[in-house]
């Protein structure tokens, strides 16, 4: 998921960023997607094809001539690449020198944290990282973008002296799954979700069952009383059962449905197991609506193979789903804007503001 910011072993690699920085139209990535380039490796990619080929080869020729000022390019992918997607990709290209490498080590530790890149494309070489106020976490001195918001994503902004500037989100996933059992099926999960865009919270109370190695967005509490994650959990995460006990199980069920702020829960069983659950959870009080909304048996409709793998390959794309939806959501609805710690002078043609 971040093979472009943690990947590389020895960050003093030269190397230079490329980031898509516009999509006109339909292009093999959003804007936002990043990989890093050095001569000797990519790492993450920008959709593939005669693309991604055209944009390693500049990549290496700047590294080549030891280019140091940013470039954007534009690519019409149908006329002058020849991919189907038809549209214009605008991709940036940024040597990753001191200050950059600068920022890269900030992002790595704030990975859980909002954060916003904003970097000249033109003239001399000017970057620095923003946190969601505008406080300067890391580059050189500057002033923020009037405004903050998810909603604009990665974009193209011009300075009242026509400088064009990339203002680069990096964002914190919302997606959140507090997971409960350490099993065959809980492991392939955890597996299924390492490179996707979510955070996980890894719940049993058998400290031994969970692998000596855990992916960087896994976070394992091993516990003695998982209920108590449930309260712990994000507004708007998402939870799955699948503990080695039905009565734990059926415990963490009517905690999660006393939550009105859940967004998704998933018991894994089959329709047997969910009619027992059902006859059980209303004998507890638990409203039919909340009942009617749990999710088992979990997993895409038309999966019928119970190999650990199949279930989690199932159930990934099925929170998937979930997940995108629920950002969509959030995208319709009006726009947040978080005033940035210097205000502007006066009215702007864009929405940055250099020193």
């Amino acid at each position: 998921m971040n093979g472009w910011l943690t990947a590389l072993p020895d960050d003093t690699v030269p190397s230079v960023l490329v980031t898509v920085a516009l999509v006109e139209g339909s292009g093999p990535r959003e804007a936002g997607a990043r990989m890093r380039v050095t001569n000797a490796c990519q790492l993450d990619t920008i959709g593939g094809g005669h693309l991604e080929l055209r944009a390693v080869e500049i990549a290496k020729s700047m590294l080549a001539v030891k280019e140091t000022r940013p470039q954007l390019q534009r690519f019409a992918l149908g006329p002058s690449l020849g991919q189907c997607c038809g549209g214009v990709v605008h991709l940036a290209f940024e040597p990753v020198d001191a200050s950059v490498h600068g920022q890269l080590q900030v992002l790595r530790e704030r990975r859980q944290q909002d954060s916003w890149r904003v970097s000249a494309l033109d003239g001399e070489p000017a970057t620095m990282l923003f946190d969601v106020d505008g406080l300067k976490l890391a580059g050189q001195p500057g002033r923020a973008p009037a405004t903050f918001s998810r909603e604009r994503g990665t974009h193209v902004a011009q300075d009242d002296h026509g400088r064009r500037w990339l203002v680069d989100p990096c964002l914190a996933p919302r997606a959140h799954l507090t997971l409960f059992g350490a099993g065959h099926v809980g492991a392939a999960i955890v597996r299924a979700l390492a490179d996707l865009p979510c955070n996980v919270t890894w719940v049993d109370e058998r400290e031994d069952m969970f692998p000596a190695q855990i992916p960087d967005n896994v976070r394992v509490a091993a516990t003695d009383m998982p209920e108590e994650m449930v309260a712990l959990a994000p507004a708007g995460g998402s939870f799955l059962v699948m503990t080695h006990s039905h009565a734990l199980d059926q415990r963490l069920a009517v905690a999660i449905m006393e939550r009105k702020d859940a967004l998704w829960f998933g018991l894994i069983g089959s329709h047997t197991k969910r009619k027992q659950f059902e006859h059980r959870l209303q004998a507890k009080g638990v409203p039919g609506e909340r009942i009617a909304a749990m999710v088992c048996p979990i997993g895409m409709p038309g999966i019928a193979n119970k190999a650990p793998a199949v279930i989690a390959a199932s159930v990934a794309c099925q929170l998937l789903m979930v997940w995108e939806q629920a950002a969509q959501a959030a995208q319709a609805t009006p726009l947040r804007l978080v005033a940035a710690s210097t205000p502007p002078r006066r009215a702007p043609r864009a929405a940055f503001y250099p020193s």
